[in-house]
């Protein structure tokens, strides 16, 4: 078999410096260096990469960043260093935690009518932002389709999130995740979520597929897993990811049951129970009862509408009447009233955290979510 590598080439002016830096500094190792006489090449290796530093090269420095568990074991602690021949380096953690940027809380509204851009994403799926804002980075939250449908070109990847969603809105699709058996498919009414970094790959998807997917933060990292198959061996479904257990909610094996708010009836994904009340998710409908005002001390409470439509009140907005494909999000302690509900009216509510307070404005009871 063919003997394939491939290195980074570096300028130098002065060789002799570099080599110490390089070796001693950063600790990677020197595989050759010529001419005898007088050196004008040296390779080094190490984390991965193959360096050639030559004397002269028609190059920029250059940036190397090199990741690793523990950056403070590499360099004596140094983090960010400038070699002798003007290459910087930057040695940052492999797997850097999650950042939850604060919530910049609003009022939203997004309407299907609005024609809001169909952007094209990773594997050619095709994404439409919920909360432009994402309340200050914050939360994503995208509906998208996978026009024509087919096999999806999707690799076994992960993503670096707090919480993520996957609702299907309409269709279907074939997915496999790490630990979880068999690849199933994910139907409309239906639900997962993806625990952070679970291996999981999109196999199959019917040619009306729609999905609301909820990402948190907003900006989070997808990494391709290039040694993973899936199916994995094991069949793991209490194996927890950050805490988190791998859900995959089923609407026909679940109850309707009473909601946070009069007037409504809702059916609990579990998700809330298996996230460590990371998050909640539950597919609200239409029940016997009078509607009231109330507010909510959720930090992050978005809404979708499925199916149906209603009228939408608050002392802050003018009322409006949402339809099937509108989303909004309520702010904590922003006084709302659900009203004129269609007999079909299904909502679907994320709320984070999955724990929370529902109080009503005429100050007859008090609710926990």
């Amino acid at each position: 078999m063919q003997n394939i590598r491939a290195e980074v080439v570096l300028p130098t002016k002065q060789l002799r410096d570099d080599i110490p830096f390089f070796t001693k500094t950063l600790g990677m190792r020197m595989d050759e260096i010529f001419p005898a006489d007088d050196p004008s090449v040296a390779v080094f290796s190490g984390y991965g990469l193959r360096v050639r530093v030559q004397k002269d090269a028609q190059t920029p420095p250059g940036l190397l960043r090199i990741l690793c568990d523990d950056p403070m074991l590499i360099a004596g602690g140094q983090t960010e260093l400038i070699a002798p021949n003007g290459t910087r380096i930057e040695i940052a953690a492999l797997a850097p935690p999650v950042e939850m940027p604060p919530v910049a809380h609003e009022f939203v509204m997004r309407r299907m009518a609005d024609q809001a851009p169909w952007v094209i994403g990773r594997a050619g799926m095709h994404y439409r932002d919920l909360i432009p804002s994402r309340l200050g980075g914050s939360i994503i939250a995208s509906h998208i389709r996978i026009p024509g449908g087919g096999p999806v070109p999707d690799m076994v990847h992960f993503h670096s999130v707090g919480f993520q969603l996957i609702y299907c809105y309409k269709g279907w699709v074939d997915l496999v995740y790490e630990d979880q058996g068999p690849p199933f498919r994910l139907e409309a009414g239906n639900c997962v979520i993806q625990p952070p970094e679970i291996r999981h790959r999109v196999l199959f998807a019917s040619e009306d597929l729609e999905v609301i997917e909820i990402g948190v933060p907003a900006e989070h990292i997808t990494t391709l897993d290039h040694n993973m198959e899936l199916p994995t061996e094991h069949m793991r479904p209490d194996r927890l990811f950050a805490g988190q257990k791998f859900v995959h909610y089923k609407a026909n094996e679940t109850e309707w049951r009473p909601f946070r708010l009069p007037g409504f009836v809702a059916r609990d994904t579990m998700i809330c129970a298996n996230t460590g009340a990371v998050a909640g998710v539950q597919v609200v409908k239409p029940a016997p009862g009078a509607p009231v005002w109330a507010r909510h001390t959720s930090d992050i409470h978005f809404t979708f509408v499925l199916h149906g439509q209603l009228t939408l009140q608050s002392k802050e907005q003018a009322a409006q009447t949402l339809v099937a494909g509108d989303a909004f999000v309520i702010p904590p302690n922003m006084a709302c009233l659900y009203s004129s509900a269609s007999e079909d009216l299904e909502l679907l509510e994320v709320s984070l955290p999955g724990e929370f307070e529902t109080h009503f404005e005429d100050g007859a009871q008090e609710d926990r979510a």
